[in-house]
């Protein structure tokens, strides 16, 4: 990805996946220059709120209209290579299951082809109680 690449909020692809730019600034690194291993998840949990829009979905409507918000339940994060400061990098994400109140999303951060971080992600639709709810049809839709 190259500078004049870089768009806010990111894109869908074609096979219904969406990718979404990140710089690496100086806030995200540790005093070597690369990238803190914190930050890889605000890239990620930004590509996913990225995902959503592109889907029409936000999570204050989805509470307001809902009643339901999302929670991440589980994280299992890869770290393959360093990310650098002024590094232009894309985050991939992508659905690989959808059950009751359960989305397992699959993650990638990468320079180019090169894969940096890998994440796959669980996330649940509860209700403001924080108890699990089976997701609303029309939110199923959204990532089907």
């Amino acid at each position: 990805m190259n500078n004049q690449d870089f768009q806010f909020g990111g894109q869908l692809t074609s096979d219904g996946g969406h990718l979404f730019p990140v710089r690496i600034y100086y806030e995200d690194t540790d005093f070597t220059g690369n990238v803190y291993h914190a930050a890889y998840l605000k890239f990620f949990e930004r590509a996913r709120t990225e995902f959503l829009r592109a889907r029409n979905v936000d999570h204050q409507t989805l509470l307001a209209e809902d009643g339901v918000a999302f929670a991440v339940r589980s994280i299992n994060i890869d770290y393959e290579k360093a990310a650098r400061i002024d590094d232009v990098l894309e985050v991939s994400t992508s659905v690989k299951e959808l059950r009751g109140p359960k989305l397992i999303l699959e993650q990638e951060l990468r320079r180019d082809i090169e894969v940096i971080t890998r994440a796959q992600v669980v996330v649940v639709t509860i209700k403001p109680d924080g108890r699990p709810t089976r997701m609303p049809q029309r939110l199923r839709k959204a990532f089907e």
